[in-house]
């Protein structure tokens, strides 16, 4: 049997390659250049809009699928549609081919779920906490080490936006290879689930040392997927956090997006310095999330409502400033600040709706919020993007729009805890 530390160590290096993508800092430098000749008014009107309502079409599928496939084949086909959107990205020429990469692009980041509740079917629940950490370092290690070496390969002119992308497409070739190797997963939480008691005594099968492998039932999957839902979302606690954890994402993700276009147009020509300032988001970010997982935040009654309060203000006030600015080195500092405020409040968030969940509803609550992130996302990018059915607003506006989104998020939460405080008062007047 594969001991917890081997497949620790897979899952880390897959996460790692999967990560490592050093043209992901010079995407939009290399659709808009003389490789691709497409406008920053394409990939802020058509592609990227595009790639965003795929991510959101597939992620429900994609979720389900993971436990009834038993994880697995889903990090398979992450690697795969790794594989397929770099290739589109190399080697075709025209707008449609590039939004058939977009559908894999959705794949790719929608099987992202696999990876993450993987551990939860395979390591043992005392393992949990110290696999978490390692794979999400990992991925942190791949993002930086693509950003420093994006940087480096584009200011010392080694390398250019093309072939940053040769590379990418290579290392998603080794993460399906590495895919490949992981230990198959027996029983899942939903679809291949094992009761104890109904299970009892199967422990002492012929040879003691394999797995026991569940029985698919759909019938107890769903009805255990309603009582698991249920059980969240009827606590008023995992509402407020789930709420602010989905909006602030949804705008996290608009953000992180068009960053690349807003810094272009601010520069007027080509950014390049794309790479380092990504790098500097993932590490900073990185030491944010985790201060606020070492934070004690319970010697303070209100310290966590404070803490989303003031950083939806702080985020908010950052994308203002970068909506108006003309320097794009005060443009890259706001980027890399809100990156930070970010990734810190998101975790003391997350903490936060972990701590009133049953183990086995973690996979289940945070896929339902990142489903709802990507619809208030899509609605985001409908709304400030199109000409349809949106305002068709320019780049800055729309910068401008999701500062203000975060302000109405503060706003929001202000109202929300002093009526919380209101009713308390009322309940009890001496507390």
């Amino acid at each position: 049997m594969q001991t917890w530390a081997s497949i620790s160590m897979l899952l880390c290096i897959f996460g790692f390659f999967r990560e490592l993508r050093p043209s992901e800092p010079f995407v939009t430098e290399f659709l808009t250049s003389d490789f691709r000749n497409i406008t920053s008014e394409q990939l802020n009107r058509l592609v990227y809009p595009f790639g965003t309502y795929a991510v959101f079409a597939q992620l429900i599928l994609v979720f389900l699928l993971t436990d009834m496939l038993c994880y697995k084949p889903i990090i398979i086909l992450s690697a795969c549609a790794g594989i397929a959107l770099f290739a589109i990205l190399l080697w075709t020429h025209k707008i449609w081919e590039l939004l058939i990469g977009q559908i894999f692009y959705g794949t790719f980041m929608a099987s992202e779920v696999a990876y993450y509740t993987y551990i939860y079917a395979k390591v043992e629940k005392e393992h949990y906490q110290i696999v978490t950490g390692h794979t999400r370092a990992a991925i942190l290690c791949g993002r930086f080490l693509a950003g420093v070496l994006a940087q480096i390969l584009i200011s010392t002119e080694s390398m250019n936006y093309r072939q940053l992308h040769y590379i990418s497409f290579g290392l998603q070739v080794v993460s399906f290879f590495v895919s490949v190797t992981l230990p198959p997963v027996k029983q899942s939480v939903y679809f291949y689930r094992i009761d104890e008691k109904e299970d009892h005594g199967r422990e002492l099968a012929i040879n003691p040392s394999e797995p026991i492998k569940g029985t698919f039932a759909w019938r107890k999957a769903f009805k255990l997927l309603m009582k698991h839902a249920m059980s969240g979302y009827t606590n008023a606690t995992v509402i407020k956090w789930s709420i602010w954890w989905l909006l602030a994402t949804a705008g996290q993700l608009q953000v992180i997006s068009y960053a690349q276009i807003l810094w272009k147009e601010i520069k007027g020509s080509e950014s390049t310095y794309n790479g380092g300032v990504e790098a500097a988001a993932t590490l900073l970010g990185a030491g944010g999330a985790l201060a606020a997982g070492s934070m004690k935040f319970s010697c303070y009654k209100y310290a966590y409502n404070l803490t989303v309060i003031i950083g939806s203000l702080t985020m908010g006030s950052f994308l203002t400033i970068s909506s108006i600015v003309e320097n794009v080195w005060l443009a890259y500092a706001m980027y890399v600040l809100f990156c930070v405020i970010f990734y810190f409040v998101i975790t003391t968030a997350g903490a936060k709706i972990a701590t009133q969940l049953c183990d086995d509803s973690f996979g289940l609550i945070f896929g339902i919020n990142t489903f709802l992130a990507l619809a208030v996302q899509s609605l985001l990018t409908l709304l400030v993007a199109t000409d349809t059915l949106g305002f068709f607003l320019n780049l800055r506006s729309q910068y401008l729009i999701y500062g203000y989104y975060y302000i109405s998020i503060f706003i929001l939460y202000c109202l929300w805890d002093f009526v919380e405080w209101f009713v308390r008062s009322k309940v009890n007047p001496l507390n």
